[in-house]
Protein backbone atom coordinates (compact mmCIF):
# COMPACT_ATOMS: atom_id res chain seq x y z
CA UNK A 1 0.00 0.00 0.00
CA UNK A 2 2.80 2.48 -0.47
CA UNK A 3 5.37 3.56 1.70
CA UNK A 4 4.72 4.20 5.31
CA UNK A 5 5.47 7.18 6.99
CA UNK A 6 5.90 6.92 10.78
CA UNK A 7 5.56 9.81 13.18
CA UNK A 8 7.90 9.22 16.11
CA UNK A 9 6.58 10.73 19.65
CA UNK A 10 8.79 10.94 22.53
CA UNK A 11 8.03 10.59 25.73
CA UNK A 12 8.11 13.64 28.33
CA UNK A 13 8.44 12.93 32.73
CA UNK A 14 5.58 13.60 34.78
CA UNK A 15 5.15 13.02 38.51
CA UNK A 16 2.18 10.48 39.06
CA UNK A 17 -0.20 10.50 41.82
CA UNK A 18 0.56 13.94 44.64
CA UNK A 19 3.34 13.63 47.27
CA UNK A 20 3.85 10.01 46.95
CA UNK A 21 4.91 10.67 43.31
CA UNK A 22 6.62 8.08 40.94
CA UNK A 23 7.67 9.90 37.78
CA UNK A 24 5.88 7.98 34.58
CA UNK A 25 6.82 8.29 30.97
CA UNK A 26 3.88 10.17 28.44
CA UNK A 27 3.84 9.68 25.09
CA UNK A 28 -0.03 10.57 24.68
CA UNK A 29 -1.11 13.26 24.91
CA UNK A 30 0.99 15.83 22.33
CA UNK A 31 0.68 19.18 20.90
CA UNK A 32 0.79 17.36 17.10
CA UNK A 33 -1.05 14.60 18.34
CA UNK A 34 -4.20 14.23 20.81
CA UNK A 35 -5.72 10.55 19.65
CA UNK A 36 -4.63 7.44 18.22
CA UNK A 37 -8.02 5.99 17.66
CA UNK A 38 -9.86 6.75 20.70
CA UNK A 39 -6.42 6.03 22.82
CA UNK A 40 -5.83 9.13 24.51
CA UNK A 41 -3.65 8.96 27.17
CA UNK A 42 -0.60 6.60 27.58
CA UNK A 43 1.67 6.90 30.41
CA UNK A 44 5.35 3.92 30.68
CA UNK A 45 6.46 3.46 33.63
CA UNK A 46 10.00 1.32 35.06
CA UNK A 47 11.38 -0.55 35.81
CA UNK A 48 11.26 0.93 39.31
CA UNK A 49 12.95 -0.51 42.07
CA UNK A 50 10.41 -0.22 44.69
CA UNK A 51 12.82 -0.27 47.24
CA UNK A 52 14.31 3.14 45.99
CA UNK A 53 11.59 4.59 44.12
CA UNK A 54 8.43 4.05 46.77
CA UNK A 55 6.31 2.33 44.15
CA UNK A 56 2.82 3.33 43.34
CA UNK A 57 0.58 4.78 45.89
CA UNK A 58 -2.30 6.84 44.04
CA UNK A 59 -4.86 7.76 46.69
CA UNK A 60 -8.64 8.20 45.33
CA UNK A 61 -9.63 9.92 42.37
CA UNK A 62 -11.91 10.59 39.95
CA UNK A 63 -12.21 9.92 36.16
CA UNK A 64 -15.16 10.80 33.86
CA UNK A 65 -15.87 10.41 30.19
CA UNK A 66 -12.84 7.59 29.73
CA UNK A 67 -12.21 4.02 30.37
CA UNK A 68 -8.23 3.06 32.28
CA UNK A 69 -6.32 0.14 30.78
CA UNK A 70 -3.93 -1.25 33.05
CA UNK A 71 -1.27 -3.92 31.63
CA UNK A 72 1.48 -4.77 33.86
CA UNK A 73 5.07 -6.17 32.30
CA UNK A 74 6.45 -7.09 35.90
CA UNK A 75 5.25 -6.31 39.56
CA UNK A 76 1.35 -6.33 41.26
CA UNK A 77 -0.76 -3.31 41.54
CA UNK A 78 -4.07 -3.57 44.03
CA UNK A 79 -6.95 -2.06 42.53
CA UNK A 80 -10.27 -1.14 44.26
CA UNK A 81 -12.90 1.04 42.56
CA UNK A 82 -16.42 2.83 43.95
CA UNK A 83 -18.27 0.38 42.01
CA UNK A 84 -17.13 -2.19 45.00
CA UNK A 85 -14.01 -3.87 42.61
CA UNK A 86 -10.88 -5.04 44.25
CA UNK A 87 -8.91 -7.02 42.09
CA UNK A 88 -4.68 -6.92 41.25
CA UNK A 89 -3.14 -5.92 38.46
CA UNK A 90 -0.84 -8.75 37.00
CA UNK A 91 1.97 -9.21 34.15
CA UNK A 92 -0.10 -10.45 31.42
CA UNK A 93 -3.27 -9.72 32.63
CA UNK A 94 -6.11 -6.95 31.48
CA UNK A 95 -7.93 -4.59 34.15
CA UNK A 96 -9.92 -2.35 32.13
CA UNK A 97 -12.71 0.41 34.41
CA UNK A 98 -14.91 2.22 32.28
CA UNK A 99 -15.74 5.50 34.37
CA UNK A 100 -18.16 6.81 32.31
CA UNK A 101 -20.40 9.28 33.76
CA UNK A 102 -18.12 8.98 37.17
CA UNK A 103 -16.17 6.57 38.78
CA UNK A 104 -13.01 6.88 41.69
CA UNK A 105 -10.33 4.51 42.42
CA UNK A 106 -6.82 3.70 43.87
CA UNK A 107 -3.93 2.19 42.75
CA UNK A 108 -1.15 0.42 44.89
CA UNK A 109 1.78 -1.79 44.03
CA UNK A 110 1.77 -4.92 46.99
CA UNK A 111 4.27 -5.42 49.50
CA UNK A 112 5.59 -8.27 47.37
CA UNK A 113 6.59 -6.27 44.40
CA UNK A 114 10.03 -5.70 43.87
CA UNK A 115 10.10 -3.96 40.49
CA UNK A 116 7.12 -2.07 39.17
CA UNK A 117 7.16 -2.00 35.25
CA UNK A 118 4.24 -2.06 32.64
CA UNK A 119 2.03 0.96 31.18
CA UNK A 120 -1.20 2.69 31.95
CA UNK A 121 -3.40 3.61 29.61
CA UNK A 122 -6.99 5.90 28.48
CA UNK A 123 -9.51 5.53 25.94
CA UNK A 124 -11.76 8.05 25.02
CA UNK A 125 -15.56 7.46 25.38
CA UNK A 126 -17.17 8.71 22.33
CA UNK A 127 -19.99 11.61 23.27
CA UNK A 128 -23.13 9.13 22.74
CA UNK A 129 -21.41 6.81 25.54
CA UNK A 130 -19.53 8.90 27.61
CA UNK A 131 -21.94 9.03 31.17
CA UNK A 132 -22.13 4.76 30.65
CA UNK A 133 -22.36 3.01 33.79
CA UNK A 134 -19.52 2.14 35.79
CA UNK A 135 -17.68 -1.02 34.74
CA UNK A 136 -14.97 -3.31 35.65
CA UNK A 137 -13.25 -5.58 33.43
CA UNK A 138 -10.81 -8.39 33.60
CA UNK A 139 -9.15 -10.65 30.75
CA UNK A 140 -5.79 -12.65 30.96
CA UNK A 141 -5.44 -13.28 27.17
CA UNK A 142 -3.59 -16.36 26.59
CA UNK A 143 -0.21 -15.89 24.18
CA UNK A 144 0.19 -16.41 20.66
CA UNK A 145 3.23 -17.23 18.40
CA UNK A 146 4.22 -15.87 15.37
CA UNK A 147 7.00 -16.83 13.14
CA UNK A 148 9.40 -14.19 14.94
CA UNK A 149 7.06 -13.40 18.03
CA UNK A 150 5.18 -13.72 20.72
CA UNK A 151 1.96 -11.69 21.17
CA UNK A 152 -1.04 -11.45 23.71
CA UNK A 153 -4.28 -9.48 22.69
CA UNK A 154 -5.72 -7.48 25.52
CA UNK A 155 -7.75 -5.36 23.09
CA UNK A 156 -9.81 -5.97 20.23
CA UNK A 157 -8.32 -8.58 16.97
CA UNK A 158 -4.96 -9.66 15.74
CA UNK A 159 -3.56 -12.84 13.89
CA UNK A 160 -6.46 -14.40 14.60
CA UNK A 161 -7.12 -13.74 18.36
CA UNK A 162 -10.20 -12.05 20.05
CA UNK A 163 -10.65 -10.50 23.16
CA UNK A 164 -13.56 -10.60 24.88
CA UNK A 165 -13.63 -7.28 26.05
CA UNK A 166 -16.00 -4.77 25.70
CA UNK A 167 -15.23 -1.45 24.19
CA UNK A 168 -17.45 1.65 22.76
CA UNK A 169 -15.78 2.39 19.48
CA UNK A 170 -13.86 -0.37 17.44
CA UNK A 171 -9.58 -0.45 19.35
CA UNK A 172 -6.63 -2.36 19.16
CA UNK A 173 -4.22 -3.42 22.12
CA UNK A 174 -1.82 -5.83 22.33
CA UNK A 175 1.73 -6.93 24.16
CA UNK A 176 4.90 -7.70 21.59
CA UNK A 177 7.72 -9.71 22.34
CA UNK A 178 10.06 -10.08 19.31
CA UNK A 179 12.75 -12.57 18.76
CA UNK A 180 16.43 -10.99 18.73
CA UNK A 181 16.69 -9.88 14.71
CA UNK A 182 13.42 -10.92 14.19
CA UNK A 183 11.41 -8.96 11.99
CA UNK A 184 7.36 -9.62 12.11
CA UNK A 185 4.85 -8.57 9.69
CA UNK A 186 1.65 -8.27 11.17
CA UNK A 187 -1.87 -8.08 9.61
CA UNK A 188 -3.62 -5.09 10.43
CA UNK A 189 -7.09 -3.44 9.87
CA UNK A 190 -6.60 -0.64 7.05
CA UNK A 191 -9.25 1.42 9.00
CA UNK A 192 -7.14 1.81 12.19
CA UNK A 193 -4.80 4.48 12.62
CA UNK A 194 -2.04 2.57 15.07
CA UNK A 195 1.08 3.17 17.78
CA UNK A 196 3.89 1.08 18.46
CA UNK A 197 5.38 2.29 22.20
CA UNK A 198 8.46 0.43 22.49
CA UNK A 199 9.61 -0.94 26.07
CA UNK A 200 13.04 -2.99 25.54
CA UNK A 201 15.09 -2.78 22.62
CA UNK A 202 15.00 -1.15 19.27
CA UNK A 203 12.67 -2.02 16.76
CA UNK A 204 12.02 -0.75 13.44
CA UNK A 205 8.53 0.54 12.65
CA UNK A 206 8.22 0.45 8.74
CA UNK A 207 12.18 0.91 8.82
CA UNK A 208 11.89 3.96 10.89
CA UNK A 209 13.98 3.31 14.49
CA UNK A 210 12.47 3.60 17.60
CA UNK A 211 13.85 3.68 20.68
CA UNK A 212 12.82 2.63 24.05
CA UNK A 213 9.89 4.82 25.63
CA UNK A 214 9.42 6.24 21.69
CA UNK A 215 5.65 5.61 20.13
CA UNK A 216 5.36 5.55 16.54
CA UNK A 217 2.48 6.58 14.77
CA UNK A 218 1.13 4.96 11.53
CA UNK A 219 -2.02 6.37 9.53
CA UNK A 220 -4.73 4.58 8.23
CA UNK A 221 -4.51 3.00 4.59
CA UNK A 222 -1.89 -0.10 5.70
CA UNK A 223 -2.76 -3.45 6.25
CA UNK A 224 0.41 -4.73 6.96
CA UNK A 225 3.22 -3.68 9.95
CA UNK A 226 6.18 -4.62 9.23
CA UNK A 227 8.59 -4.67 12.37
CA UNK A 228 12.17 -5.48 13.00
CA UNK A 229 14.00 -6.19 16.23
CA UNK A 230 17.28 -4.61 15.64
CA UNK A 231 19.29 -5.85 18.95
CA UNK A 232 20.73 -8.88 19.95
CA UNK A 233 18.12 -9.42 22.92
CA UNK A 234 14.30 -9.87 23.17
CA UNK A 235 12.34 -6.53 22.15
CA UNK A 236 9.22 -5.55 23.99
CA UNK A 237 6.91 -3.57 22.75
CA UNK A 238 2.63 -2.18 23.18
CA UNK A 239 0.81 -1.86 19.88
CA UNK A 240 -2.46 -0.02 19.98
CA UNK A 241 -4.89 1.26 16.81
CA UNK A 242 -8.25 2.03 16.65
CA UNK A 243 -10.62 3.64 13.63
CA UNK A 244 -9.97 7.67 13.65
CA UNK A 245 -12.17 9.35 16.50
CA UNK A 246 -13.88 12.19 15.26
CA UNK A 247 -14.97 14.28 17.74
CA UNK A 248 -12.76 17.37 19.65
CA UNK A 249 -12.35 16.04 23.61
CA UNK A 250 -11.53 18.62 26.66
CA UNK A 251 -9.16 16.78 28.87
CA UNK A 252 -7.91 18.23 32.01
CA UNK A 253 -6.78 16.17 34.81
CA UNK A 254 -8.74 12.92 35.17
CA UNK A 255 -11.68 14.15 33.62
CA UNK A 256 -12.48 13.94 29.63
CA UNK A 257 -15.41 16.02 28.33
CA UNK A 258 -16.91 18.20 25.28
CA UNK A 259 -16.14 21.67 27.04
CA UNK A 260 -14.56 23.98 29.49
CA UNK A 261 -18.15 23.80 31.54
CA UNK A 262 -17.98 20.16 31.87
CA UNK A 263 -14.57 20.05 33.24
CA UNK A 264 -15.60 22.45 35.91
CA UNK A 265 -18.70 20.64 36.93
CA UNK A 266 -17.05 17.57 37.30
CA UNK A 267 -14.11 18.89 39.17
CA UNK A 268 -16.62 21.30 41.57
CA UNK A 269 -18.86 17.78 42.04
CA UNK A 270 -15.67 15.34 43.02
CA UNK A 271 -14.29 18.74 45.29
CA UNK A 272 -17.54 18.37 47.22
CA UNK A 273 -17.49 14.67 47.36
CA UNK A 274 -20.66 14.20 45.58
CA UNK A 275 -22.57 10.88 45.11
CA UNK A 276 -21.54 10.89 41.37
CA UNK A 277 -18.35 9.20 41.91
CA UNK A 278 -19.14 7.11 44.84
CA UNK A 279 -16.46 6.05 47.81
CA UNK A 280 -13.99 3.84 47.83
CA UNK A 281 -13.31 1.40 50.62
CA UNK A 282 -10.02 0.10 52.09
CA UNK A 283 -7.54 2.63 51.21
CA UNK A 284 -6.01 4.25 54.64
CA UNK A 285 -5.05 7.62 53.40
CA UNK A 286 -7.64 10.72 52.29
CA UNK A 287 -8.73 11.28 48.54
CA UNK A 288 -6.74 13.57 45.95
CA UNK A 289 -7.73 16.92 45.78
CA UNK A 290 -8.24 18.45 42.40
CA UNK A 291 -6.20 20.68 41.39
CA UNK A 292 -6.82 24.39 40.35
CA UNK A 293 -8.08 24.94 37.21
CA UNK A 294 -6.74 27.45 34.49
CA UNK A 295 -7.51 30.50 34.18
CA UNK A 296 -8.35 30.49 30.73
CA UNK A 297 -11.29 28.26 29.41
CA UNK A 298 -10.35 24.81 28.47
CA UNK A 299 -10.88 24.37 24.13
CA UNK A 300 -11.43 20.94 22.73
CA UNK A 301 -9.00 19.12 21.09
CA UNK A 302 -8.91 16.26 18.29
CA UNK A 303 -6.25 15.27 15.74
CA UNK A 304 -6.50 18.23 13.49
CA UNK A 305 -6.68 17.63 9.68
CA UNK A 306 -3.71 19.43 8.90
CA UNK A 307 -1.77 17.77 10.93
CA UNK A 308 -3.18 14.08 10.20
CA UNK A 309 0.05 12.93 8.64
CA UNK A 310 3.42 13.54 8.81
CA UNK A 311 4.38 15.09 5.64
CA UNK A 312 1.61 17.65 6.38
CA UNK A 313 3.24 18.78 9.75
CA UNK A 314 5.49 21.91 8.49
CA UNK A 315 5.65 23.11 4.72
CA UNK A 316 9.52 22.95 4.29
CA UNK A 317 12.41 20.72 5.63
CA UNK A 318 13.65 21.96 9.11
CA UNK A 319 17.02 24.10 8.83
CA UNK A 320 19.39 24.08 11.13
CA UNK A 321 21.92 27.29 11.97
CA UNK A 322 24.40 27.63 14.02
CA UNK A 323 24.74 31.26 15.37
CA UNK A 324 28.10 31.53 16.43
CA UNK A 325 27.94 35.14 18.26
CA UNK A 326 25.30 34.04 20.47
CA UNK A 327 26.81 30.51 21.40
CA UNK A 328 23.67 28.59 20.23
CA UNK A 329 22.02 26.65 17.49
CA UNK A 330 18.41 27.08 15.99
CA UNK A 331 16.02 25.03 14.12
CA UNK A 332 14.23 27.16 11.81
CA UNK A 333 10.68 25.83 10.40
CA UNK A 334 9.23 28.09 7.51
CA UNK A 335 11.93 30.52 8.40
CA UNK A 336 10.97 30.87 11.62
CA UNK A 337 12.74 29.95 15.06
CA UNK A 338 11.12 26.96 16.60
CA UNK A 339 13.69 26.11 18.91
CA UNK A 340 17.38 26.25 20.12
CA UNK A 341 20.08 24.66 22.13
CA UNK A 342 22.88 26.96 23.84
CA UNK A 343 26.54 26.37 24.67
CA UNK A 344 29.85 27.60 26.03
CA UNK A 345 32.98 26.67 25.12
CA UNK A 346 36.06 26.16 27.19
CA UNK A 347 39.18 24.77 25.64
CA UNK A 348 38.75 22.05 23.14
CA UNK A 349 34.97 21.40 25.18
CA UNK A 350 31.01 22.62 23.75
CA UNK A 351 29.50 22.46 27.22
CA UNK A 352 25.79 22.39 26.52
CA UNK A 353 23.54 23.18 28.78
CA UNK A 354 19.85 24.48 28.03
CA UNK A 355 17.66 23.19 24.98
CA UNK A 356 14.21 24.60 24.35
CA UNK A 357 11.37 23.89 21.37
CA UNK A 358 8.67 26.67 21.73
CA UNK A 359 5.40 25.32 22.47
CA UNK A 360 4.15 25.82 18.53
CA UNK A 361 6.45 23.01 17.53
CA UNK A 362 6.42 20.75 20.63
CA UNK A 363 5.60 16.80 19.17
CA UNK A 364 7.43 17.08 16.06
CA UNK A 365 10.93 15.62 17.15
CA UNK A 366 12.52 18.80 15.86
CA UNK A 367 14.97 18.76 19.62
CA UNK A 368 16.14 15.43 18.63
CA UNK A 369 17.34 16.92 14.72
CA UNK A 370 18.17 19.95 16.73
CA UNK A 371 20.55 18.10 18.54
CA UNK A 372 21.83 15.84 16.18
CA UNK A 373 23.08 18.64 13.94
CA UNK A 374 24.65 20.57 17.00
CA UNK A 375 26.35 17.37 18.14
CA UNK A 376 27.35 16.66 14.27
CA UNK A 377 28.80 20.21 14.10
CA UNK A 378 31.04 19.63 17.29
CA UNK A 379 32.68 16.37 16.21
CA UNK A 380 33.47 18.40 12.49
CA UNK A 381 35.10 20.92 14.27
CA UNK A 382 37.09 18.93 16.18
CA UNK A 383 36.36 19.98 20.15
CA UNK A 384 34.15 17.90 22.28
CA UNK A 385 30.80 17.57 23.57
CA UNK A 386 29.81 17.90 27.58
CA UNK A 387 26.06 17.19 28.27
CA UNK A 388 24.90 19.54 31.33
CA UNK A 389 21.49 19.77 29.45
CA UNK A 390 18.98 17.23 30.46
CA UNK A 391 17.84 16.74 26.74
CA UNK A 392 21.06 16.72 25.29
CA UNK A 393 22.12 13.87 27.97
CA UNK A 394 19.32 11.70 27.39
CA UNK A 395 19.80 12.26 23.54
CA UNK A 396 23.27 11.06 24.29
CA UNK A 397 22.75 8.00 25.93
CA UNK A 398 20.12 6.65 22.91
CA UNK A 399 23.00 7.72 20.37
CA UNK A 400 26.33 6.27 21.06
CA UNK A 401 28.08 7.37 17.96
CA UNK A 402 29.00 10.34 19.61
CA UNK A 403 30.15 8.49 22.32
CA UNK A 404 33.87 8.90 21.49
CA UNK A 405 33.72 12.43 21.84
CA UNK A 406 31.66 13.06 24.91
CA UNK A 407 33.35 13.91 28.40
CA UNK A 408 31.23 13.71 31.63
CA UNK A 409 29.70 16.79 34.00
CA UNK A 410 32.05 17.44 36.46
CA UNK A 411 31.67 19.58 39.47
CA UNK A 412 34.38 21.88 38.09
CA UNK A 413 32.31 22.68 34.84
CA UNK A 414 29.09 23.22 37.18
CA UNK A 415 30.85 25.49 39.10
CA UNK A 416 32.69 27.52 35.58
CA UNK A 417 28.70 27.33 34.62
CA UNK A 418 27.52 29.39 37.55
CA UNK A 419 28.60 32.33 36.00
CA UNK A 420 27.01 32.23 32.66
CA UNK A 421 25.66 35.20 30.49
CA UNK A 422 21.81 35.13 30.59
CA UNK A 423 20.52 34.32 27.32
Amino acid sequence: MGDTEVEILSARDVPLGGPRAMTVRRTLPQRSRTLIGAWCFADHYGPDRVAESGGMDVAPHPHTGLQTVSWLFSGEIEHRDSLGSHAFVRPGELNLMTGGHGISHTEVSTPGTTVLHGVQLWVALPDAHRHADRDFQHHAPKPVRLDGAELRVFLGSLAGETSPVRTFTPLLGAELLIDPGATVVLPVDPAHEHGLLVDEGDVRLAGTLLRPAELGYVDTGHDTLTLTNTTERRARAVLIGGTPFGEEIVMWWNFIGRSNQDIVEAREEWERASDRFGHVDGYPGARLPAPALPNAALAPRGNRPERHSMSEQTTTTPVVRHVDPRHRYEILVDDKRAGLTAYRDRDDRRVFFHTEIDDAYAGQGLASILVERALTDVRASGMRIVPVCPYVAKFLKKHEEFADITDPVTPEILQWLEGRPAR
